[in-house]
């Protein structure tokens, strides 16, 4: 495989500080990258620019804080990747979590949906003006899409039980990750840039730790039977790096092999919908109209 010299070259990723996106992050400094990325905790944020200064001592590697729940944050974050980064050849959305219980951030969406799905939007729309000829964007999908349902008219999931919200949720953030994914290779026709999405197959990390009664214990059994967070994080290295997927474009992989998501994910008119509510989020509001002074009666 004829992979991507990137001596000399920027890589900007979410979600490297633990699992498939540190062994990434860890695999594309040492392809010669400069890596610059989120860390929502400080300490993990300096462990994992530690291993990237081993993978590559060349490189300025960097660490923007953020915590990615609230639409500010990400705006801040995307801006602030963006100025330190002036260029961006590759882009990596991996920030991603799971919810044991229905929960709305500040800015009043469902907390699933704002960290995996409106942290890329976001933080892409913010780098976009910085991304090189010929970049790529690699965002992490999963299976879990085709449990997932987008119903525009509950994008709380207020109509959601309690005991299938954990998964109903990740399935349906899933599912927007390739909708999204499909739409903006779409807008991007063009120019050079591209943008995929993969599975990384059921990996052994932290990641539903936060879990509770069943759902917990469901993870840890299968958990032994997991891949580790390198072999997590192949076809992710793949998409950003070999010459396979050059020009390639608005596609679903898993285990490097472009495969067919569901139906659900290959609905255009979705997509397109999907886009749209997720740039209405990001507008500032109208001000409020300025209240009139009644005049005092005599």
């Amino acid at each position: 495989m004829t992979t991507m010299d990137l001596r000399g070259k920027t890589v900007v990723m979410t979600g490297a500080t633990s699992g498939i996106g540190a062994s990434a992050a860890e695999s594309l400094a040492r392809a010669g990258g400069r890596i610059l990325f989120t860390a929502r905790n400080k300490r993990k944020g300096q462990d994992t620019l530690a291993a990237l200064l081993r993978a590559n001592p060349d490189a300025a590697h960097e660490m923007v804080l953020a915590d990615l729940t609230t639409l500010a944050e990400m705006t801040r974050a995307g801006e602030t990747l963006a100025a330190k980064a002036r260029e961006v050849h590759l882009l990596i959305n991996n920030a991603g979590a799971i919810f044991p219980e229905r929960e709305l951030t500040a800015d009043g969406l469902e907390i699933t949906f704002a960290v995996n799905h409106m942290a890329y939007f976001v933080i892409t729309e913010c780098l976009r003006p910085a991304l090189a000829a010929g970049a790529r964007i690699v965002s992490t999908a999963s299976m879990a899409h085709r449990s997932g349902r987008l119903d525009m008219a509950d994008m709380a999931l207020e109509r959601v039980g309690a005991a299938s919200y954990s998964m109903a949720s990740y399935g349906r953030s899933k599912l927007c990750n390739i909708l999204w994914t499909r739409e903006l290779a779409r807008r991007l026709e063009g120019t050079g840039i591209t943008a995929n999405c993969f599975h990384p197959g059921g990996v052994n990390t932290g990641f539903g730790d936060n879990l509770e009664g069943f759902g917990k214990a469901a993870f840890a059994l299968i958990k032994r039977f997991m891949l580790s967070p390198a072999q997590g994080a192949d076809t992710l290295v793949w998409l950003a790096l070999s010459d396979k997927v050059e020009g390639h474009s608005g596609g679903y992989y898993a285990k490097r092999r472009l495969v067919t998501p569901s139906a659900a994910a290959r609905d255009a008119e979705a997509a397109a919908k999907l886009w749209a509510y997720s740039e209405s989020l990001t507008r500032a509001p109208e001000p409020a109209p300025r209240a009139r002074k009644r005049r005092a009666k005599a």
